[in-house]
């Protein structure tokens, strides 16, 4: 088949194989950049409020939403699929006798909303004869109408298919000619768009955008059989199709010859990059195990923030609500306002208003205006992340504003904002770092991992691994993983570097809950260094 008549064909099917349960129906890519009509939302969520109301509710949040998801994905110079899926329909959230209780539907009609709305209120009152305690919700303010949208340049959606094809068949040729013998290249785009009103006098309309463009390039030893890979170096990110113009301001030369990205992306230049890195690794010499000070950059760092900062900082899981599912969290409540972290110069903070990152947005979705606020200050754990219905638990007045459910069919719960690292206040350079480390690792990318159950013992792995000598790069290395306990971790950073090296790194669908969901989270930081951690050989691991 053609590339064009894959394409023709492509935007109009549903892969299954590659298709979450959740991403709904396919539907042709020129349908995906047409917004829901906005005079219909407010009346079919007042239906769904009043029906609330009559049938004994004292809350009620009705979320209307529209979410829209497209992947391309490609191999060296074929096309392997297209899907545009959405997903159209109203959850209803509603409190009777102290118990929640959610429906949801897929008609949108004032009736059936309606519907759904008793429907929720019989499942409440249900669930009050278990309850042990009331639900205890933290004030919201009504805000009436207000709306926010994520500030992009060019809606991805809007972007054909063919320009997108182009381009990942461009970076996957790129990076042949310059030695990779496979690589494979998706891109992501997802628009959700979202509109929530609840009995406290809020109707919130929302355009959150996201994009991720990764691959992955592999190299191998004719000779040998060996083989070598390196995936791509870019954060996925809360931004338009603009993020993938390859903006040169953006761009961050790092010592080892490596480059990073910020808020915009040179796919094709990372590509011929990686090719290059890739077959360097079949050549680079096995990492003698043993103590090291790391050099991590943000493209690595931000997997360990995500699971060893953001994870166990989740009040439900500090609770034990999510125990039978990647488990509790070593970072108990009696730890508050008293555990060293880590060290003094370590202060850890979440933001859902951080611009370019995937977990931007203007309101939560219970209506609750996002905002910043520290989890670890100056190396001290000094609070969690709480919802309107957790936040009584900490003595907060108000929601941290951290809810969020991946489709209008799932019930909203707590979420991990965006969790970062405060960039160093004295102004330091990646170089002028590395020139103070007499034996380090400098590792770039993400990497292989594996972290106990309450997110205390951990090992991390890598993308690049380069070797510190007396303050200079001495070269490549393979191999290697790095094991931490976490506030043995952070209290061993001894620098950061300043603003100017922050960057964003990211998961783009972040595992939660029972049934599953999915949500995206960024996580930032600038280079930081890690004296005297312990560095094992993978490969000697595994014999």
């Amino acid at each position: 088949m053609k590339r064009r008549d894959f394409i023709a064909l492509g935007g109009l099917a549903a892969a299954g194989t590659l298709m979450p349960a959740w991403f709904g129906r396919a539907v042709a890519s020129d349908v995906l950049a047409t917004p829901l009509e906005q005079a219909l939302k407010k009346p079919l969520a007042d239906a769904g409020l009043e029906a609330a109301r009559s049938a004994g509710a004292s809350y009620c949040d009705v979320r209307i939403g529209r979410y829209l998801r497209q992947y391309v994905m490609t191999r060296e110079d074929k096309v392997e699929n297209v899907v545009n899926g959405e997903s159209i329909g109203a959850g209803i959230r509603v409190i009777v006798d102290g118990a929640w209780g959610f429906a949801a539907t897929n008609v949108l009609t004032t009736q059936a909303i309606a519907d759904a709305a008793r429907q929720a209120a019989a499942i409440a009152r249900a669930n009050a004869r278990l309850q042990e305690s009331p639900v205890q919700l933290a004030p919201a303010p009504a805000l009436g109408e207000v709306a926010w949208r994520t500030p992009i340049r060019r809606n991805g959606m809007e972007v054909p298919v063919e320009e997108k094809v182009d381009l990942l068949l461009g970076v996957n040729a790129a990076a042949m000619q310059a030695g990779a013998n496979f690589v494979n290249s998706r891109m992501f785009v997802i628009n959700e768009q979202k509109y929530f009103a609840s009995t406290d006098g809020s109707y919130i309309d929302q355009d959150v955008h996201r994009i991720w463009a990764p691959f992955t390039v592999t190299a191998v030893d004719q000779s040998s059989g060996r083989f070598r890979t390196r995936d791509g170096l870019s954060a996925p990110m809360g931004l338009g199709y603009e993020y993938l113009d390859g903006d040169r301001s953006q761009r961050f030369e790092l010592p080892g010859g490596v480059v990073a990205y910020g808020q915009s992306y040179d796919m094709r230049e990372d590509a011929v990059a990686a090719a290059g890195q890739a077959r360097e690794k079949l050549s680079a010499p096995s990492v003698e195990p043993g103590r090291y000070d790391l050099v991590l950059d943000p493209t690595n760092l931000f997997l360990t923030i995500h699971e060893n900062v953001g994870h166990p900082l989740e009040l439900d899981r500090v609770l034990g609500y999510e125990a039978n599912y990647a488990g509790t969290s070593f970072a108990t409540l009696d730890k508050r306002g008293e555990f060293q972290w880590g060290s003094d110069i370590v202060t850890l903070f979440a933001d859902k208003t951080q611009p370019g990152s995937l977990g931007a947005v203007g309101y939560d979705d219970e209506g609750v205006q996002t905002k910043r606020w520290d989890l670890v200050r100056d190396g001290v754990l000094v609070d969690y992340q709480a919802t309107r219905d957790q936040a009584h638990i900490l003595g907060k007045t108000e929601s941290d504003g951290c809810c969020y459910a991946d489709s209008w069919s799932s019930v909203q719960f707590q979420r991990m904002p965006n969790v970062s690292l405060a960039a160093g206040t004295t102004p330091l350079s990646v170089q002028e770092m590395i020139a103070g480390v007499e034996r380090g690792l400098y590792v770039h990318g993400r990497g292989s991992y594996s972290i106990d159950q309450q997110r205390y013992n951990s090992q991390f792995g890598g993308q690049l691994f380069y070797e510190i000598r007396n303050g200079e790069i001495a070269g490549m290395v393979e191999d290697a993983a790095y094991q931490i306990r976490t506030p043995e971790f952070w209290n061993a950073c001894s620098a950061i570097c300043d603003e100017r090296d922050f960057r964003l790194g990211g998961s783009f669908f972040d595992g939660k809950g029972q049934p599953g969901q999915v949500s995206a989270v960024s996580h930032g930081s600038a280079t930081t260094r890690f004296d005297g951690m312990n560095i094992i050989n993978t490969a000697r691991s595994l014999g």
